[in-house]
């Protein structure tokens, strides 16, 4: 007996789905299985999420859950867009050797880039021998595992200063960082980004302390956009520096570059009040509000509902807190 036409071409349509879809949710296109691994900076992509930002991914998805099939996939694909691929090289083009009294070594001039930058996006630091050895030495405590196939360039007793041996531990500590970086539990290691941020912040305070607020400025401007690539995971960590270049430009009587990094920071510590910078970076920015003819009101309010909330507590101002870091 022969088939319903209908029925017929409706069971291949079924079969023909059923073949298709399996792969196209499990396996990714041949571009995108060729392509590299980068850092996603994407809010959904951290791995472990603070208690908050927990809250509001669950808010999201159930405000989405009456949502058809092709309004989900564009929602996603909307998200999907806001993630930023970020991966970073490191170049050691050149050193230069400097002499004391008492010591002489070789500093290592370190440019990082941004893939797909151009040479506003890159930093430049510079390091020497010892620094990248105690920078080992402080890793193998944690990622002994990691480390075990890395290599690290062997001190010599004679012949340190000459041209071949600098040549060969520029090429080595390049291959050094690449593969330091490669690895994501190092590369987000407060030990990894300090080693590359920490001796420029530590200037900069230094700068603050002493008032030299337009040299500090300078070298903290220098240093954000370094910071932002490599802890784009934890954006809260850059608020200190966020709220020194707001102090900064506060002393400089730039009130408008000052409110444009105080919000910065304070965008940063919309879910996290309980942070010691955010009631001191509140009261700055309502005072630098009122200045500049902008709304205080919200931000007073803010600072109302704070302070019913918690117990009277000594509480810094901006300034102190700022030059209270890096102290040893």
């Amino acid at each position: 007996m022969d088939q319903d036409p209908h029925y017929t071409a409706e069971r291949e349509l079924l079969e023909a789905v059923s073949r298709i879809t399996p792969f196209s949710a499990t396996t990714p296109p041949d571009e995108e299985q060729n392509q590299p691994k980068a850092e996603i900076s994407c809010q959904a992509s951290k791995e472990k999420p603070e208690k908050d930002d927990v809250q509001d991914s669950n808010a999201s998805l159930s405000s989405n859950s009456s949502m058809t099939t092709k309004e989900l996939q564009e929602y996603w694909r909307n998200e999907k867009r806001q993630c930023r691929q970020v991966k970073l090289l490191f170049e050691i083009p050149s050193t230069r050797i400097v002499e004391h009294h008492l010591s002489k070594y070789v500093l290592y001039k370190i440019i990082i880039l941004q893939t797909g930058s151009f040479d506003c996006n890159k930093s430049v630091i510079e390091r020497r021998y010892s620094d990248f050895e105690k920078l080992h030495r402080s890793l193998l405590e944690d990622f002994s595992e990691e480390m075990e196939d890395v290599t690290f360039p062997k001190k010599t007793l004679t012949g340190n200063f000459t041209e071949e041996i600098i040549n060969e531990r520029k090429l080595a500590f390049k291959d050094y960082l690449r593969l330091l970086y490669s690895m994501k539990y190092i590369r987000r290691s407060k030990k990894f980004i300090d080693f590359l941020t920490r001796p420029e912040l530590e200037e900069a305070y230094g700068c603050l302390r002493g008032g030299q607020y337009t040299k500090a400025l300078e070298i903290l401007l220098e240093v954000i956009g370094l910071q932002e690539r490599l802890t784009r995971g934890n954006p809260v960590s850059i608020v200190p520096t966020l709220c020194a270049i707001t102090v900064c430009h506060k002393d400089l009587e730039n009130p408008a570059s000052a409110f444009e990094y105080g919000e910065k920071a304070l965008l940063r510590l919309r879910v996290h009040t309980s942070h010691r910078y955010y009631i001191p970076l509140l009261e700055t920015m309502i005072t630098l509000a009122y200045e500049l003819g902008k709304d205080f009101l919200s931000l007073q309010e803010k600072l109302e509902e704070w302070k019913a909330k918690k117990h009277p507590i000594k509480i810094f101002t901006l300034k102190e807190l700022a030059v209270r870091e890096y102290v040893q």
